[in-house]
């Protein structure tokens, strides 16, 4: 059985994976304080141009999402689009820390400056919970992407409208890299006051990078930390591989080949005329298969059922990863073919 299911079910990257043997013997500071985090986190600060940015190093990207909501006050709301990964696959993760999620339907995944303006007028005073933040995603939760015009203006609407724009940046390698996309590391900072970058998804074993620009999210940030139980005793773990996949090309390769994979499997779908449910460029895609079809696969691949499509069809996503290889690809490839050549009619 192969998995297509996610991007994190294989362990760590080699480049990673080495760099933790070659420091484990290293006796270093803790809880993130160590000159493996140091070093990792002026990294960062020169990958995202802002030498003023404070970086935190976080387990996971839930625990990412729940502390960078947490820096609003308890009256205080955050908008996202329904589809938007704090809405649909957190276990209600945001409403626990006693902040309320205002959706809106947004656009192949995508919050719109009109839509967070409606949001705003439609809560004008204190009998409401007052909207503070926005959450999106880059790559969303549907694997499209948002292009510079997009993000710059979703960062002024907010900007104007007195709230903060926070990015879940779980593959945000994926974006970065995907046909199309004209953001960068710098851009991101530069149009947003929270962000991270996301590891766990592309080539760590572990670990998230919280990247605060707008000072007034800055202090007491480890308090919160600390208080929400994602503060590693060795937070050195996360320092060693962000080092090791920022110091030269291998985050953004790693997220290259997660994508040029999926793509592929995308391409060899259409050949047999199946359409997908949206025309995603990232590591992320989601073909609509027919039940008879997604069965047969079923039996030597696991996927994840999206969401039905019809009574004959449903939604699937496909994930590829850092270590999805060639051979994966192919191998599917000439099971599809058998599948196709053997369904009845």
């Amino acid at each position: 059985m192969y998995s297509f299911a996610n991007d994190y079910s294989e362990g760590a990257c080699p480049k990673v994976l080495n760099a933790l043997v070659e420091t484990n013997d290293v006796q270093a500071a803790g809880y993130g304080q160590d000159l493996f985090c140091t070093a990792a986190a002026e990294t960062i600060r020169k990958t995202v141009g802002n030498e003023s940015v404070d970086v935190h190093f976080i387990s996971g990207g839930t625990p990412c999402n729940v502390l960078a909501i947490s820096l609003l006050r308890s009256y205080e709301a955050v908008i996202c689009v329904e589809s938007g990964h704090i809405n649909t696959h957190e276990t209600g993760a945001i409403e626990a820390t006693g902040h309320k999620i205002i959706t809106v339907k947004g656009k192949y995944g995508k919050i719109t400056p009109a839509e967070i303006i409606e949001v705003v007028s439609n809560h004008p005073d204190e009998h409401m919970v007052k909207p503070k933040m926005v959450f999106i995603s880059d790559a969303t939760e549907l694997g499209t992407i948002y292009r510079k015009s997009e993000l710059k203006a979703i960062y002024e609407t907010c900007r104007k409208l007195g709230l903060y724009l926070y990015l879940d940046g779980a593959r945000l390698g994926n974006a970065l890299v995907a046909t199309g996309n004209d953001l960068t590391f710098k851009d991101i900072c530069r149009y947003t006051d929270i962000f991270y970058i996301g590891g766990t998804k592309n080539g760590a074993l572990i670990g998230e990078a919280m990247v605060i620009r707008n000072d007034d999210l800055k202090p007491y940030f480890r308090y919160l930390i600390k208080q929400h139980c994602a503060m590693l005793s060795k937070g050195r773990i996360i320092g060693v591989q962000f080092l090791a996949l920022l110091e030269d090309s291998t985050y953004l390769d790693n997220a290259k080949n997660a994508n040029i994979m999926a793509q592929a499997i995308k391409y060899i779908f259409k050949q047999y005329g199946i359409p997908m449910f949206i025309d995603s460029p990232t590591n992320q895609i989601f073909p609509v298969l027919e039940n008879r079809l997604l069965e047969k696969i079923k039996t030597k691949y696991e996927v994840t059922e999206w969401g039905k499509f019809d009574k004959n069809h449903t939604i699937v996503r496909f994930v590829c990863s850092w270590a999805t290889k060639k051979g994966d690809v192919q191998d599917f490839y000439n099971d599809l073919f058998t599948y196709m050549q053997n369904r009845t009619v």
